[in-house]
């Protein structure tokens, strides 16, 4: 027996649970028709397989037909779940996982233009901020026709052969009854603690009915709203003995905090940059005073504080949930003693911030999350080992690299610059997000420990690269900022790339002019206003910052709104003069022709992405077995490229940014899905 604490056995009832590390309740939106389809089910497999206690499906399965998904959920209300849901569960039970899911009815954290366009529902009239519907006030039927809808879809998952149900208590309709801040009803719902929890346990007793008495049943629930008028710490504890008390609750995992803007969501899943494991201290509090199992996750995102969590007694269960996303293996990697190997999870939350704008969860560094079909976490070895160049040492020539070693083939990778990282390091250099350079850091050791060869200090030209021999050359070049865009005073502007190297100081009096808005814009923005300029950040879209999406607008949003900056959208900047010892902007509008305004301005910086730096791949391009061309149709089917007809000698193929400016997760999909069959 191991005596790691994370791999230490628990037990809940009647069900064993093979160590301590689990991943929690979590919609990656990967359903297909409001199924868990094979998609779905491998995504959690993959999970089992590698030896992670339990996997808490869905984050939340829609008990209502007036609980429309947001973000493709699970449609507990369907019959058809059930068997969907029973292969996902026998397959992780043969794996030796244990499967629960999270059932809800999403009250006012909805829209009423989904699904079937009915009315969203809640405890009062006050909107959610973030999902923007007025809900009706429940009535007495809805709320008796709800409860039966959560006793039907708890059965439903009985029957599909299911460890457990959690019910989600937080942000949801359950919480929207518990808050003094959501609750406006009246007795016998609403007022004392008493009747704001009474719909909470009238859902739990009709469950506990339809299950029986084996069957587990948790609550995910707010134990501390932490804002002045909402569920007190006091009440969070009142709440939990009380779940204790009824005999209805087998267990709890402690949330703190509220979700009802992207502001406050941040509070309780943290991003890069924030700290690590706020809240585990506080779940601990509670597991001590109920003395119930307790489940926690928020923001633990390294095996070191997993094991804190579980050694010192805060915690029954930890939740992994964001770091198996970036690697699902980490439960088996330290059983195995290579804790080392663990791929980190960089705190970018991509995964999350792109479900919440209706897109499926994707790992910013870790291409295979959610792909598990056709893309491999583990890379086999090659029949043939090859010769392979690698020109460029960024996250794409580094991944390229990595997979190309693990492959068993000779791998040399040219990089112009004295380190790693290309626009990661950059991106690294932000104080904020620093934990980037673990994209970079990671793949430089895995590279090292298959000898990589690396070359750096030097700018790779055609002669360089054949005198390799090579059997493949991936051109992974990246790309240089664009920012000549103007009808005229382009030698008069600086690129945001200028302000974050430190290459160029921030004038007194700034224009940033953004029209890839990214995360580039919002650093140098940030960078600028902290050196005690004033800056206004400018863009022709109806919303700046489009790219970078809610949860990671916050930390720039709490760096910028106390300082002197300004937001200006829907105007665009035509040209720059000189104007004596300083700038004059001319700013027009896509919407009104002929429309010019001034600025006077001490420095204008223009973020405009980037352009390709690929001279050297078409200079390769036609001394190449395949002439630089890539069969689409294979590529998106992650099957081989045997694309042919030029000079035979070797394959050549460019990735990331040297083919066109897009963002960290491209360019190392690229790179994974090219090179794993190499």
């Amino acid at each position: 027996m191991s005596k790691d604490p994370l791999l230490q056995p628990y037990r809940i009832k009647h069900l064993t649970l093979r160590n301590r590390i689990m991943t929690t309740s979590h919609e990656p939106a990967y359903p297909e028709d409001g199924m868990p389809k094979d998609r779905y089910r491998l995504y959690h497999l993959e999970r089992a397989k590698a030896g992670v206690a339990l996997t808490m499906t869905a984050g939340s399965a829609a008990v209502s037909k007036d609980s429309p998904p947001v973000f493709n959920n699970i449609l507990a209300y369907k019959d058809e779940v059930v068997g969907w849901m029973k292969k996902l569960a026998d397959d992780c039970h043969e794996a030796g996982a244990a499967v629960m899911i999270q059932l809800t009815h999403l009250g006012r954290r909805t829209r009423w233009d989904k699904g079937d366009w009915l009315p969203v529902v809640g405890a009062g009239p006050s909107r959610e901020p973030s999902h923007r519907a007025f809900p009706k006030v429940i009535e007495d039927w809805d709320i008796a026709r709800i409860i039966s809808d959560y006793a039907d879809a708890a059965e439903r998952m009985k029957a599909a052969g299911l460890d457990g149900i959690e019910f989600e208590c937080y942000g949801h309709l359950m919480d929207q009854f518990v808050s003094p801040l959501t609750n406006a009803l009246a007795h016998p719902y609403g007022g004392s603690f008493d009747n704001r929890l009474r719909f909470a346990m009238d859902v739990l007793e009709a469950c506990r009915k339809r299950v029986g008495p084996d069957f587990l049943l948790g609550v995910r629930y707010t134990a501390d709203e932490e804002e002045k008028g909402g569920i007190s710490v006091s009440e969070g504890l009142e709440m939990g003995r009380r779940f204790k008390e009824s005999g209805l609750v087998d267990f709890l995992n402690i949330i703190r905090g509220r979700i009802h803007t992207d502001a406050a969501l941040t509070g309780v899943i943290p991003l890069q940059g924030m700290r690590s494991a706020p809240n585990v201290d506080f779940a601990g509090l509670i597991r001590k005073e109920i003395g119930m199992p307790t489940f926690h996750a928020s923001r633990i995102p390294d095996v070191a504080t997993a094991r804190y969590a579980i050694a010192s007694g805060q915690l029954d269960m930890v939740g992994m949930t964001r770091a198996h996303m970036a690697d699902p293996h980490i439960v088996s990697k330290i059983m195995e003693g290579r804790e080392n190997d663990i791929r980190p999870c960089v705190g970018a939350t991509y995964c999350l911030d792109r479900i919440y704008q209706g897109a499926m969860a994707l790992c910013l560094h870790n291409p295979a999350t959610g792909r598990e079909e056709t893309m491999p976490h583990e890379i086999t070895p090659a029949a043939t080992r090859r010769r392979v160049v690698v020109v460029g040492a960024g996250p794409a020539g580094l991944e390229a690299a990595r997979v190309a070693a693990e492959r068993g083939h000779h791998v040399t990778v040219f990089e112009a610059a004295p380190q790693p990282g290309g626009q990661v390091r950059l991106t690294a250099a932000s104080k904020r997000r620093a934990e980037m350079i673990g994209i970079i850091d990671w793949r430089m050791a895995q590279c090292a420990a298959r000898d990589v060869e690396f070359r750096f200090n030097t700018f790779a030209e055609t002669g360089d690269v054949l005198a390799e021999k090579p059997d493949v050359v991936i051109v992974a070049t990246g790309g240089l900022p664009e920012k000549d865009i103007l009808e005229s005073g382009n030698d008069l502007t600086v690129s945001a790339w200028d302000i974050l190297s430190g290459d160029v100081k921030p004038g007194a009096q700034v224009l940033l002019f953004d029209d890839a808005g990214d995360h580039t814009a919002m650093q140098a923005a940030q960078f600028i206003a902290e050196a005690g300029s004033s800056v206004e950040i400018m863009t022709p879209d109806r919303s700046f910052a489009p790219e970078v999406m809610g949860m990671n607008l916050v930390p720039y949003m709490r760096a910028l709104q106390d300082k002197a900056v300004t937001f200006t959208v829907t105007y665009r900047l035509l040209a720059a003069e000189r104007d004596g010892n300083r700038l004059k902007a001319v700013v027009g509008s896509d919407y009104i022709a002929g429309l010019r305004q001034e600025r006077q301005v001490d420095q204008i910086v223009v973020n405009h992405g980037t352009q390709p730096l690929a001279e050297l791949y078409f200079a390769l391009k036609p001394l190449s077995e395949n002439l630089g061309a890539v069969d689409y149709e294979a590529l998106i089917a992650g099957a081989p490229q045997t694309v042919a007809g030029g000079p035979p000698g070797f394959r050549l193929y460019r990735i990331g940014d040297a083919v066109s400016a897009r963002n960290t997760h491209a360019a190392i999909y690229d790179a994974l899905r090219l090179m794993k069959d190499i």
